[in-house]
């Protein structure tokens, strides 16, 4: 087993202040709804619990993947709860939000890959709260186009689907992804209007040379939304970090993804996919 590197003193955080974290958790235990703040034990979740937001898992806790730096449960999954849609509208309807992002455990199962649940969801949220800007992160759906149409007719701000790591790594750290079937889900969301976007964990053995490659290939996909977080190893059962990146090496390509074209960029060692998702869609919309 190997020993984990000690974290580097911009990784250390004071504690997030409360906030509205005690209605987040009642809303989320009241409900019966899964986060991905809490299954994959985001760094940022007193943060964003404090301001009253959370991220909904949608598809139960448990991954039909075995990604090894993911800490999502690898147990059997169950089947989709008929009343997920109603009560993340609840729940986003007690909390107030105004911008509403959907995450999915990846469910190679299910014939359609989850993609139903997702959109029955999406529709509810705007049904509930009329106006209310949906982001859908979600699985590459088994790479089909019909499950992925059924998300995009949805209605969903943003499509996101994260490639995670440069094509190199993925035998290693995600052996069921397939690196252009991901690119394959971004292109054709953009191609059918939607803003996409997608996230790349760093530290965990790419090159420069690799991530800027990465940078160029999700723009050929139409893909302008990108966020650059540092990888944290959930234990060390899991993929090791190979390398703590300095925040001012965030900063350089975070500049170098806007130089090449890329419209919103979050940039730092504790951004995540979801992290502060409405000002990076207002940058994108915006540009």
């Amino acid at each position: 087993m190997q020993r984990p590197q000690p974290k580097p003193p911009w990784l250390r955080r004071k504690l997030a202040p409360a906030g509205s974290a005690g209605l987040v958790r009642a809303s989320l235990e009241g409900s019966g709804l899964f986060t991905v703040c809490q299954e994959a034990q985001c760094p940022n979740r007193g943060e964003c619990y404090g301001r009253g937001e959370a991220t909904f898992l949608l598809l139960g806790p448990a991954c039909t993947r075995r990604c090894t730096f993911c800490a999502v449960s690898k147990q059997k999954p169950s089947s989709p709860d008929p009343q997920e849609p109603d009560n993340a509208a609840r729940a986003a309807a007690e909390l107030g939000l105004e911008y509403v992002v959907l995450t999915m455990v990846t469910r190679d199962d299910l014939p359609d890959g989850g993609a139903a649940q997702v959109a029955a969801t999406i529709q509810r949220l705007h049904q509930s709260l009329p106006g209310v800007g949906v982001e859908a992160l979600i699985s590459d759906l088994g790479g089909s186009a019909e499950a992925l149409r059924t998300v995009l007719d949805a209605g969903p701000r943003v499509l996101n689907h994260n490639l995670e790591t440069v094509p190199r790594l993925y035998g290693e750290l995600r052996p069921q992804a397939r690196y252009r079937r991901s690119l394959e889900v971004l292109e054709r969301a953009a191609a059918a209007g939607m803003l996409a976007k997608s996230g790349l964990m760093l530290g965990l053995g790419e090159t420069r040379d690799e991530l800027l490659a990465v940078f160029d290939d999700l723009l050929a996909t139409g893909c302008r939304m990108l966020t650059l977080g540092q990888y944290l190893a959930p234990s060390r059962q899991h993929h090791p970090v190979a390398r703590y990146l300095p925040p001012e090496e965030f900063d350089s390509l975070r500049g170098e993804a806007l130089a090449r074209g890329f419209a919103a960029v979050a940039s730092g060692p504790y951004v995540r996919s979801s992290y502060l998702a409405a000002q990076l869609w207002l940058q994108a919309a915006a540009a």
